[in-house]
């Protein structure tokens, strides 16, 4: 009998036994991928003694959440001696947060016997998030501490400057030790205020220091009063030691300021005295101007003299032989004038 026939002649299967052959058909296939899936995963979990259900990894792939990488931080963890289930690390990822650096910042504060909880850590993986920090960082300074350099080199400055009360300056620099304060690294200040504080206490020093000599004699006195203003107060790190790397001379700032007020007060006097003589040389110029004033009137006086003369003749109160006299007189005048300019040249 030929195969068609055999259709032909065996009774008809039902609809809906096809629909349920194809729903079983297709739900085994899908838990065949979900087993080639996950079974890896869920394998290396459970010999690692830090096993994860298959509806927490199914559930994970749903949310979009990397579960190779949740369940890698778990085994870690559980390996250090720490158990932390998926929900948390989950919900940190979620959050935001690296959750490889949060397993590795827990692990090595255990180690080194440091508190701080999985909260507090996933607080400051977040507060550290995009700043070029990171929790990690902040546990390996707590436990390794290191130096920050006042002033700051990258931005120029090598020294700071201060002034003795007796004029001299002084260039200081200073090397700070810190370790991460845990417990403030939230909300505290950071390695800027910590250089500006330090910065601060050795200018303060040294301006109370009554000679620059005594600062070169003792630079620990800087570090101790600088250390006694508590600078390290409201930021995230822990001063251990305030060490003074370098300090010298810089310049005789008081007998720099002397000689610059002295040419000030030379410039001031000058300026005085250039007033005197422009007020002196007006009031010759205006004494010039009377004496003219003063010609002028003479001239003018000794003009109406020939007109005088001449009312006089007609009013018959000059004569002929008084004016000779006159004329007489007025040239002997000269003459002895004349006589007297000579003998004086």
């Amino acid at each position: 009998m030929s195969f068609s026939k055999f259709l032909a002649a065996s009774p008809p299967v039902p609809t809906t036994t096809l629909i349920v052959a194809c729903v079983v058909i297709l739900f085994g296939l899908v838990l065949i991928y979900l087993l080639l899936k996950f079974f890896k995963t869920w394998l290396r979990a459970r010999l690692s003694q830090a096993p994860v259900s298959f509806g927490s990894l199914i559930g994970m792939w749903l949310r979009k959440v990397p579960f190779g990488l949740i369940v890698d931080c778990r085994i870690t963890a559980k390996k250090a001696g720490l158990d932390y289930s998926t929900e948390l690390l989950e919900a940190h990822y979620l959050s935001g947060g690296d959750v490889g650096d949060v397993v590795l910042a827990l692990i090595a504060a255990d180690k080194a016997g440091i508190t701080l909880n999985f909260d507090r850590a996933c607080a400051i993986d977040l507060a550290t998030k995009d700043t070029g920090k990171t929790v990690l960082e902040a546990v390996r300074t707590s436990i390794n501490p290191k130096v920050i350099d006042c002033p700051n080199p990258n931005t120029g400055i090598s020294k700071i400057t201060a002034v003795a009360k007796d004029g001299i300056a002084v260039n200081a620099r200073a090397r700070v030790t810190v370790r991460t304060n845990l417990d403030r690294f939230v909300g505290g200040a950071t390695e800027e205020t910590i250089i500006a504080r330090v910065g601060e206490g050795i200018v303060t020093s040294v301006g109370s220091a009554e000679s620059y000599k005594a600062v070169l004699e003792n630079p620990d006195s800087i570090s101790r009063l600088v250390l006694g203003k508590g600078v390290d107060s409201a930021t995230a790190f822990e001063i251990l030691s305030i060490d003074i790397a370098d300090v010298d001379v810089a310049d005789n700032i008081g007998a720099r300021l002397q000689a610059e007020q002295a040419e000030a007060d030379k410039q001031i006097a000058q300026a005085k005295a250039e007033v005197r003589r422009a007020a002196a040389v007006a009031a010759e110029q205006e004494m010039s101007a009377r004496t003219q004033e003063m010609r002028a009137k003479v001239v003018e006086a000794e003009a109406q003299i020939p007109m005088a003369i001449a009312e006089a003749f007609r009013n018959g109160n000059l004569g002929v032989m008084d004016y000779v006299k006159y004329q007489n007189i007025k040239s002997d005048t000269k003459m002895r004038d004349s006589i007297a300019g000579e003998d004086s040249e």
